[in-house]
């Protein structure tokens, strides 16, 4: 629901929230040109009576003071037929020359306010508002889902350039303008009576009796009122001695007395005043100049993100993917229900209903929301569904489950359950095990058991249809599944080879974006390098393959390149391929998140184990630490003069402070050693720093990682810690190959 009310009020909606969020960004600017403008005041403030006297001896037609929120103290009289206002110091009473009002500000806050069509005008402003603020919600609570938690809120984005922009703009903007949202909202409401404003509780006219008019500067009304309090002073009419001066203070309004200076009918401000002035300094800044600005730069905002928010929406409409011959809900005999947030998981939707339509069936295909519970014909349904962040379910999905939990109907169909993930997050899978359970709890019969897809795995999703050909007794001719995934072309600029000596020939690749010319408009609409970190994943598929293989990136974006280090497997396709490049030859590749291999946002110490090319993206949290937060690196390999890779580097890096220590164990020498038993040796202090708070990182082969966790579980096992726990944590994670 959230995404449907972002997307109708920040696109339909974008010209009425652009107008009010430019205006509301050109008005800022007045108040704080007023309060730069004005001189600072005193500790000794004048009296308004001191003030009036000083104005009106300048000026004997003076009708009206005025102190502005800033300070800017206004004179406004009427002298030989002409009309004029003069500015003071509101601290020496000092003529500062003319004052004339803006025409551009006045221009601006009627657009502001009303649109220039009186109260239809602010009827739309009003609403307008409340747009903006459904807006904000909205975007939240989408940002929350995206970043999994409220206390991620603030963390790294991922994404193209346009969809990192929107993002770090909003989180920027989101507070200026939810106050702007809020107090337009309050001041619509009060324009039009829905709201209080205190207007009707202004003092009444007292009774004068009339006398000689005295001195300003002895009248004890005025006298006792400091400048900083004044709002407003209007004189009585010249030559009427039953008319008294209207005082109007930050407190209340009163009368005084011309003659005996007496403060007459004083009426404090009620609550409803006191809050709706409140709210309209935070609306306006008036008075606040770090609060004006701080709204006019969240207002300048709006452009930006309705420019990236559109393009967003375009991407993501142009990548969704069309079903074919796609059967009605009472003719299907097959139904396919798919859960994606990004339209990744449609992919093998289709390629799964076009087999099963070359296998005569009648095939329907929609989103999960569209779960229509009957389906008359139907003998087969496939759930094939992603998950998102923590466990939720992804945008297509989100009403799935309760409208399950409410169907009623006899027709229970067979049903496959099919979930797309990635192993590396804590939550793999989570949603499609949860839509799995729920079917088991209210009887719906199986076709197969539930199975899980890594990382859009082409080969996991092919023998999933060779298990599925077998179950349903006819084979199925699945076409490949395109990758949607948006490649980038990169070039190779160094390599540095090692491990020849020991057979294990590792190479650590150097690659550069291939046309590093290219314009910010160009990488506004996705077109340069996305955002990535040390430890997310470099996405490559060999020539004559459809098959992506991972290998951890050890640089990060803001590092101005891209670096990977890889084993030539005996056999390996694609490290065979890797290793067959020379600098200036290029590839296609892909980058892809790796949320659960990232250094927790923390001062505590690291401890980092790998071994060969697993060295990777330790070498990228390494390179990057320029806090010199605590780090300790435990490397593996077969010998220091064959295989030390990034031997330099660390060196450089140790006395820099990247490094706290590098612990190394090499397989071929005379002393033989392994990670683990270096972990071992090192039992006591590393039991220390994982009381501390540290967070453990692993990397490397599958037995490697075993034997660092037999070897973690006997130096936790004294200090009562438990490594389960250190696992929920996201205190010990891996990145295992």
């Amino acid at each position: 629901m959230q995404q449907l009310i972002h997307k109708f009020t920040g696109l339909i909606l974008l010209p009425l929230v652009l107008v009010l969020s430019l205006s509301g960004a050109a008005l800022s600017i007045y108040p704080v040109l007023e309060r730069s403008s004005q001189p600072l005041e005193s500790s000794e403030t004048l009296s308004v009576a001191e003030l009036a006297d000083v104005v009106k001896e300048a000026h004997p037609g003076t009708s009206q003071i005025v102190r502005r929120a800033s300070g800017q103290v206004i004179a406004y009289y009427y002298e030989n037929g002409v009309s004029g206002a003069e500015l003071f110091d509101p601290s020496t009473g000092a003529d500062l020359g003319p004052y004339q009002s803006s025409q551009t500000q006045i221009w601006l806050t009627d657009l502001h306010r009303s649109l220039f069509l009186g109260d239809g005008g602010r009827m739309t402003t009003g609403f307008g508002a409340v747009v903006m603020g459904l807006i904000c919600v909205s975007g939240l609570i989408m940002l929350k889902r995206r970043m999994g938690s409220w206390k991620q809120l603030f963390g790294p984005v991922r994404g193209t350039l346009s969809q990192r922009l929107h993002l770090e703009v909003a989180r920027i903007a989101v507070a200026g303008l939810s106050l702007s949202a809020l107090t337009g909202i309050y001041m619509t409401a009060a324009t039009f009576g829905l709201a209080p404003d205190g207007s009707g509780a202004d003092a009444a006219f007292p009774t004068v009796n009339g006398g000689t008019p005295a001195q300003i500067i002895s009248l004890e009304g005025l006298r006792e009122t400091p400048v900083s309090q004044l709002r407003e002073l209007s004189f009585p009419y010249e030559g009427d001695t039953k008319d008294a001066f209207t005082l109007t203070t930050a407190d209340g309004m009163g009368y005084v007395d011309q003659a005996t200076g007496a403060l007459l009918n004083y009426t404090p401000n009620g609550r409803a005043k006191q809050i709706y002035e409140f709210i309209y300094m935070l609306h306006t800044g008036e008075g606040l100049a770090p609060l004006a600005l701080l709204l006019g730069v969240a207002s300048l905002g709006v452009p930006l993100m309705g420019v990236t928010g559109g393009l967003i929406w375009w991407r993501k409409r142009q990548s969704k993917i069309k079903i074919a011959g796609n059967s009605k809900t009472r003719d299907a005999d097959a139904v396919i229900l798919v859960g994606s947030e990004g339209n990744s998981t449609w992919g093998f939707a289709r390629s799964l209903h076009d087999g099963l339509v070359k296998a005569g069936l009648r095939v329907h295909t929609s989103e999960m929301n569209a779960f229509a519970g009957d389906y008359p014909q139907a003998r087969l349904m496939f759930v094939l569904t992603a998950t998102y962040g923590d466990g939720e379910a992804p945008r297509s999905a989100k009403g799935f489950l309760a409208k399950l939990g409410k169907y009623a109907g006899a027709q229970k169909i067979p049903v496959a359950v099919l979930g797309f993930g990635d192993r590396q997050f804590p939550n793999y899978c989570q949603y499609a095990q949860d839509v799995t359970r729920q079917f088991a709890e209210d009887g719906w019969p199986q076709v197969m058991p539930f199975a899980a897809i890594n990382r859009q795995s082409a080969q996991e999703f092919a023998r999933w249809s060779e298990a599925l050909s077998r179950r349903l007794g006819f084979v199925l001719e699945l076409a490949p599944v395109v990758s949607r995934v948006e490649q980038h072309q990169l070039t190779l600029v160094s390599r540095k080879d090692y491990g020849h000596e020991v057979q294990a020939p590792t190479t650590v690749f150097r690659f550069k974006l291939a046309d590093n010319n290219r314009s910010w408009v160009a990488r506004l609409f996705g077109k340069g390098l996305p955002s990535f970190e040390p430890g997310d994943l470099l996405s490559i598929t060999p020539e004559g393959d459809s098959v992506p293989r991972y290998y951890s990136l050890a640089s990060a974006r803001k590092n101005g390149f891209v670096e990977i280090c890889v084993r030539n497997v005996p056999g390996g396709l694609c490290s065979g391929y890797l290793h067959g490049l020379q600098p200036g030859d290029s590839i296609k590749a892909a980058f892809q998140a790796n949320p659960g291999f990232q250094l927790k946002k923390s001062g505590t110490p690291v401890i980092l184990i790998g071994a060969g090319a697993g060295i990777g993206p330790l070498i990228g949290f390494v390179r990057n630490n320029h806090s010199k937060r605590q780090m300790r690196l435990y490397f593996g390999a077969r010998h220091p003069q064959s295989d030390f890779l990034y031997h330099k580097e660390l060196g450089d890096w140790h006395k820099t402070g990247f490094v706290h220590s590098v612990k190394l164990a090499f397989s071929r020498t005379h002393q033989r050693l392994y990670v683990q038993d270096r972990i071992r040796q090192d039992a006591a202090e590393l039991s220390a720093l994982v009381r501390d708070g540290a967070q453990i990182m692993i990397c490397g082969g599958r037995e490697m990682a075993k034997g660092i966790e037999e070897a973690f579980m006997d130096v936790l096992k004294s200090s009562g810690m438990d490594l389960a726990d250190l696992k929920k944590e996201g205190r010990y994670v891996e990145d295992v190959f």
